[in-house]
């Protein structure tokens, strides 16, 4: 599922991110969200997520 869409992820799903600093490389950073940190309904680079582990990136895909 895309990361496109806020109503798409909730908290404690898996998802892979890109992190601020891998954006150039596109390196996917794995975890469980544990906040929503983007307010609008949809966001074209991906929904704003602070991972469990204290990382915070954009949402690239959402795993089942």
């Amino acid at each position: 599922m895309e990361g496109t869409k806020r109503a798409n992820i909730k908290i404690g799903a898996q998802v892979s991110i890109v992190l601020k600093q891998d954006q150039r490389t596109g390196d996917l950073t794995e975890g469980v969200v544990e906040k929503i940190l983007t307010n609008s309904p949809n966001h074209p680079h991906g929904i704003k997520v602070r991972l469990d582990s204290g990382e915070v990136g954009r949402v690239k895909q959402v795993h089942q």
